[in-house]
């Protein structure tokens, strides 16, 4: 037989089977049948027709009619006639319900004879309301349910309600009530579905046999029938019953109105058996609500306790008795609110929440609401979270806080929550999600310190605010070879939005889409000025964080042109209020100001913001009327102006926009002759007119940094023949040369109002811009700046006194990045800078003094001679002092505002003469140049070169140099050693050949940094205004030091990596690249001389660093070490690393930098050691440095266990090694198993007094040790009556003696009870074993 398809059956199975059925010729019960189309008529059309028609034997065509069923009839039809001939319209007239047939039936109701009552006169403004107190009877029915009964009754049918006493039954208890007085009517018989008109008497004839049966039946029978039922049906069922029971039984149960009729209800319940299994729940006592209930109140008939909870009192609020952190609150203007404060109801600030006493809202209740589907509940949960955020970036949670709010909110997602909301329908939720993304990315703090210092020294150049690139571990890669690993594009492609959010902030928005996002919202959904602004400063802070952001701005679609059409229009109308309701159509500074970051990314930005977007046009429009003359509000007018001038000055700086300058060229010195005027200190539009001029002076230096180099282009534009030469800029030295006398004058002009108490501080903020300015233009032509900077240096250099406590560099403390500061999303960390007293801050001596040093140098650079005249700047008592807090400051951070006091220091040290009376500071200038080398930050290359090769290795900087100065460094040492060596007694002529050799050392080390030649070039041209060949004012990224703080170890760690490393170079460890004998040699040189005459200027370096860089000479070849230059100067230098002091801070469990641990070192120098040392005792110095007592004792385990045929080498005596030997035998050795090793290999005789002295004594001191100790040990069996002895008898050990250590006559009689004590227990067990 053939089986019926299932639906598990695949398409083979199916087929299968047809071809199963096709072979048994069985006949189909199925036949296809042509039938012909209906539709055109004819039975002859079949045959054309080619629809399939299925047929079914003993099925007939028609279906059959369902008579078991009667057909509806409808009640009204029968009284309804209707004619044949009848006009529908007409029906439709005669029976409109049009609210004029109903008006024109109208009939007024006879009132003749009704009676006329006139109300009655009382006392009361309105008449006493008449509440209805009838009490309504359970039997009661309305007027509809008893016309109905009464229509049921004149037809003969029995009414729907057959017994209405039990609808007042239904209120109380579900039980089953076996008492005569339940036996009225049946409760769960209905009799529907009973044919005929008896079926009333037949429902009752059935519930009276049920109630029979009941009444026959026992308790116990009644409940094994219910448990068997229960066991029948459904458990969902059962349960939903059991629900609606209870809910209903809570819902009508009467309130008992006395303690007697609570009583009779308990004796009647305990008559009764429970149907379910739950008892109902009883409503609770009136006096356990927080109100008592009255009828009168609407939907009150059925109580909800849970829900009156929240009407009651809220307790007191009360601080926890724990000790553990609480939920922090907030209020609405995200002010942290403290968990002790009571604060009104009214505020708004409690809810239903896990502590409702406590007011306001946590961060985890705030992310709840700003999802809830009330648009007015996110738009307030994301404007508190704005708030909370601003607050925080601020740092006012700092000290109340546990753990950063920033990063909490990242973590918990605020990042995809605040790109959801943008994404919101309505504008007000949009409209607070922008103001909650700027309130994350922008700091209003770092923004006011850049623009403050953007008319300083290099003040336009800026850093990128990158995350601190760390490197991944790809387990994925290792092993492969590098054509088959994944690049580093293809992986961050495979990274989620949150891995890249979790890694950077802005990147991972951008990979979200933002920009177009706010594009959209620009130019369609045009939101009000504040959300204008807040989408402008999102976008500054996306430019500021790299060049590839920057590109993605300018690169989005229709958003930079948005911004240039709707934001900085050509022509604009006059606002009609001052408060304008819309930014739409206005000039807006901040947009100004997006294109001034843009263009400072690069100079192919700034190109394409200047001819492509109409950057260019814009300059000319809004820089050539005076800002009152704009139409706009005066401070608006005043910040887009000098957003222009900063704009131009961007541009003018790539040798850009050149050619306005020849065009504006009389409203610029309109500008400056009205610089010069009253200010009044209480004007507000001062600090913006301020910044305007400043804004402008930056403009007219950058422009005469362009028109300096027109002269070089032109030549080199000669003489490169085709070649590719950038073109000479449009503007030259004859356009900038008629403003040198009106800039002089001005500059006159700010000096002489110094004195005034009024004018001074609007003035110093003038001063260093015009600084500037003259310090370039001197570059080209020196006239009368000589003369004018010696007339009033005095009142410069009275101004000029740098006090410690703004420095950044002494006090590295106020640069410490906030507790809000996370890694994903770095900042500039200048909270409170612009109030307070900092490096960027409005009372700051930096700009100052930095300006007047450039200047000098300037000129000094142009006439040597001119040195001596300024060097009273230097002999300032608080330069000096200054300069002694740079040379012992410790910063250890990288911060962008180090780059600022940088250029001091540097133009400082430039500015130092050899003259006698500077002669007496000379080592303290040196000292500030070498601590200085490896502070400077990325961008600085060619400050670091230039300090390399004017001073740092400058022997007139280094006074102790001089005759005498090595002969008593050496004397000054050997006062401090304890004893003496011949190798200390050779430090006076190696300090006088480094000496000599300087200029050479000098030359290895600047070869050693030519991989920089690229970056100091670069930096070369930004700091001497190259403009034509600058690329960018964006610096490198801020990772860290330009130098490394070990660059006097660069040229060990090189030769290091050449030739000791694996598959370093190819080179083999016994070859050596040539010269490199003399640049170790000038290397050792270098450090000798800092490590006597400069240790400040090395202790950024650990001692362990310091140790393991000299690692290097013995590792890097096989015999570099036992070149004599090489060995003598790593002997002087091994001295001075043993010394007590670094002893003392000499820390082997902590890593140095570049290596994973100091163990892994070790054991290559072991390795090293064991293989080609020759018994070398500088080389064997090194391997027994490590093995001191307070170190690991792993390093001595893998000498003596891995190791142990070098000890027959290792031949260092008691004398060589400069080390006490207490450091090697203090404190007891409790390493059993190092102990054991010991002891093998002074019983095998590997470890002899003769080949390895040091650690012959160290030995025996920590074996004798251990037997003589109170703990138990067993007896030490030995075959050597030396060596016995030597253990038995050894007291301390003495460099002086024979043996290296003294030794008892005879045991003292404490050891010899020991010993007896020892040796008497193991005769006894062993006794007893035998």
């Amino acid at each position: 037989m053939i089986r019926r398809p299932k639906p598990t059956d695949s398409e083979a199975d199916l087929l299968q089977e047809q071809e199963r059925f096709l072979a048994s010729g069985t006949p189909s019960t199925v036949n296809v049948v042509r039938r012909p189309d209906k539709r055109s008529g004819d039975s002859e059309g079949a045959q054309g027709d080619q629809r399939d028609v299925v047929t079914i034997q003993d099925l007939p065509d028609e279906l059959p009619t369902l008579t078991p069923a009667p057909s509806k009839k409808s009640r009204l039809k029968v009284e309804r006639v209707r004619f044949e001939d009848e006009d529908p319209e007409e029906r439709l007239d005669r029976h409109d319900t049009h609210i004029s047939a109903v008006l024109s039936k109208i009939i007024e109701r006879d009132t003749s004879t009704t009676p006329v009552s006139l109300p009655a006169f009382t006392g009361l403004a309105f008449p006493k309301l008449w509440i209805h107190t009838q009490t309504i009877p359970l039997n009661y029915r309305s007027i509809f349910a008893r016309q109905i009964a009464a229509q049921r009754l004149k037809e003969g049918k029995t009414p729907l309600y057959f017994a209405p006493e039990s609808r007042g039954q239904t209120s109380g208890p579900k039980v089953l009530n076996l008492s005569p007085d339940a036996m009225a009517g049946p409760r769960l018989v209905s009799g529907q579905g009973l044919g005929g008109s008896d079926s009333t008497v037949e429902t009752l004839k059935i519930h009276q046999e049920n109630q029979g049966k009941l009444q026959a039946m026992s308790k116990g029978e009644i409940l094994e029938e219910q448990k068997r039922l229960l066991g029948q049906l459904d458990p969902r069922l059962v349960d939903f019953v059991r629900s609606r029971k209870a809910q209903g039984a809570l819902a009508s149960a009467p309130q008992p109105s006395n303690s007697q009729d609570e009583r009779r209800r308990e004796q009647r319940l305990q008559e009764t058996v429970m149907i379910g299994a739950k008892k109902p729940e009883q409503n609770p006592l009136e006096e356990d609500l927080p109100v008592k209930p009255q009828k009168e109140w609407v939907h009150m008939d059925k109580l909800e306790p849970e829900k009156l909870e929240w009407i009651r009192d809220l307790p007191a609020p009360r601080r926890k008795g724990t000790k553990q952190a609480m939920q922090a609150r907030f209020d609405f203007a995200g002010t942290l609110i403290p968990p002790t404060e009571d604060l009104p109801t009214h505020l708004g600030l409690h809810h239903h929440g896990e502590e409702p006493e406590l007011a306001g809202y946590s961060l985890q209740e705030l992310f709840l609401l700003s999802r809830s589907q009330v648009i007015q509940q996110r738009s307030l949960a994301l404007n508190t979270l704005a708030h909370i955020l601003t607050k925080a970036r601020a740092g006012e949670f700092a000290a109340a806080l546990r753990g950063s709010v920033v990063s909490t909110l990242l973590d918990a997602g605020l990042l995809f929550l605040l790109r959801f909301s943008l994404d919101d329908n309505v504008e007000g939720v949009m409209s607070a999600a922008v103001h909650a993304l700027r309130a994350l990315l922008v700091s209003s703090d770092d923004e006011d310190c850049l623009d403050s210092t953007l008319s300083w020294f290099h003040g336009l150049a800026s850093f990128p605010l990158l995350p601190t690139a760390q490197e991944e571990e790809d387990e994925e890669d290792e092993g492969l070879p590098e054509v088959m690993r994944e690049t580093a594009q293809e992986k961050e492609e495979k990274k989620t939005d949150h891995d890249v959010a979790r890694k950077d902030v802005v990147k991972g928005l951008l990979r979200m889409k933002l920009l177009p996002r706010l594009r959209y919202i620009l130019e369609v959904i045009r939101p009000s000025p504040r959300v204008v602004q807040d989408v402008l400063g999102v976008l500054i802070r996306i430019a500021r964080h790299s060049s590839s952001a920057a590109t993605q701005v300018l690169d989005c679609p229709r958003l930079m042109e948005t911004v240039m059409l709707e934001f900085l229009p050509c022509s604009w109308t006059v606002p009609a209020s001052p408060t304008p309701q819309s930014a739409y159509g206005l000039p807006v500074a901040n947009a100004m100001k997006l294109l001034r970051v843009l263009a400072t990314t690069g100079r192919h930005a700034c190109a394409r913001l200047l001819n492509s977007l109409g950057a260019r046009e814009r300059l000319s429009r809004l820089l050539a009327p005076e800002p009152s003359e704009l139409l706009l509000e005066p401070e608006e007018a005043l910040r887009v102006s000098t957003e222009a001038y900063r704009l131009w000055a961007v541009a003018a700086s790539y040798g850009q926009a050149c050619n306005l300058y020849t065009d504006l060229y009389p409203i610029l010195v309109r500008v400056l002759q009205s610089a010069h005027r009253p200010w009044r200190p209480s004007d507000p539009l001062l600090p913006l007119e301020l910044h305007r001029l400043q804004a402008l002076l930056t403009l007219l230096t950058q422009v005469t940094h362009t028109a300096g180099c027109h002269q070089e282009l032109q030549a080199g534009l000669v003489s490169s023949q085709g070649a590719e030469c950038p073109p000479p800029p449009l503007v030259t030295w004859g356009h900038v040369t008629g403003l040198q006398p009106t800039m002089l004058g001005l500059l006159k002009g700010c000096v002489r109002t110094l004195g005034e108490p009024v004018q001074r501080e609007s003035t110093l903020r003038l001063v260093p811009a015009y600084l500037v300015y003259m310090g370039q233009y001197s570059t080209r032509e020196l006239k009368d700046q000589t003369r004018i900077v010696s007339k009033y240096l005095s009142v410069v250099i009275y101004l000029c006194c740098v006090p410690r406590c703004s420095s950044a560099v002494c006090n590295p403390q106020s640069c410490c990045p906030g507790p809000e500061t996370i890694p994903s999303l770095p900042g500039l960390h200048c909270a409170g800078w612009t109030s307070a007293g900092g490096v960027p801050g409005p009372n700051s001596p930096f700009p100052l003094i930095t300006s007047l040093c450039y200047l000098l140098d300037t000129l000094t650079s142009i006439h040597r001679g001119l040195v001596r005249k300024f060097r009273s700047l230097l002999l300032i008592e608080a330069v000096l002092g200054y300069l002694r807090g740079c040379a012992q400051a410790k910063p250890t951070l990288s911060h962008w505002v180090l780059r600022h006091e940088h250029h001091l220091l540097y133009l400082l040290l430039r500015l130092v003469p050899t003259d006698p009376e500077v002669a007496k500071h000379a080592a303290l200038f040196h000292h500030v140049s070498l601590v200085m080398l490896p502070w400077l930050l990325p961008g600085s290359e060619y400050l670091a070169h230039e300090l390399m090769a004017t001073m740092v290795f400058n022997k007139d900087f280094i006074p102790e140099g001089q005759i005498g100065g090595p002969e008593a460094a050496e004397m000054s040492e050997l006062q401090l050693q304890e004893r003496s060596s011949p190798p200390l007694q050779t430090l006076g002529p190696l300090l006088r050949e480094a000496c000599v050799q300087l200029p050479s050392v000098r030359g290895c080390y600047l070869s050693h940094l030519a991989h920089m030649e690229p970056s100091v070039l670069s930096s070369r041209d930004f700091h001497l205004g190259r403009t034509p060949w600058l690329n960018t004012q964006l610096l490198p990224e801020l990772s860290g030091p330009s130098l490394p703080s070990d660059w006097p170890f660069l040229p060990l760690v090189s030769l290091y990596e050449r030739a000791g490393a694996p598959d370093g170079g190819g080179l083999q460890v016994e070859s050596l690249p040539a010269g490199a004998v003399q640049s170790v040699t000038h290397c050792l040189q270098w450090l000798l001389l800092l490590e006597v005459w400069r240790e400040d200027a090395l202790r950024v370096v650990l001692p362990v660093a310091k140790l393991a860089r000299l690692a290097c000479i013995f590792l890097c070849s096989s015999d570099l070490f036992m070149e004599r230059p090489v060995q003598r100067l790593t002997w002087a230098l091994f001295r001075l690393l043993t010394r007590p002091s670094q002893l003392e801070a000499l820390d082997l469990n902590s890593p140095p930098t570049g290596l994973a641990s100091f163990n892994d070192l070790y054991s290559a120098l072991v390795g090293q050691f064991e293989a080609v040392s020759f018994g070398d005792p500088l080389f064997g110095c090194v391997i027994l440095l490590p093995l001191q007592r307070r170190f690991s004792v792993t390093m001595r385990l893998t000498l003596f266990g891995e190791h142990v045929g070098l000890l027959r080498s290792l031949g260092v005596t008691l004398e060589q090694l400069a080390i006490p030997m207490e450091r090697f035998t203090s404190p007891p050795e409790d390493s059993l198993p190092l102990l054991r090793l010991y002891f093998r290999a002074l019983v095998t005789g590997t470890l002899r007094l003769c080949w390895c002295p040091v650690l012959y004594v160290v030995a025996l001191s920590h074996l004798n040790t251990f037997i003589f100790s109170q703990d138990a040990a067993s007896q030490v069996q030995s075959t050597s009556q030396v060596l016995r002895s030597h253990l038995l008898l050894f007291r301390l050990p003495q460099k002086d003696a024979e043996l290296g250590f003294n030794t008892y006559d005879q045991l003292p009689p404490i050891r010899q009870r020991r010993l007896e004590s020892v040796l008497g227990t193991q005769g006894m067990s062993d006794s007893k074993g035998e």
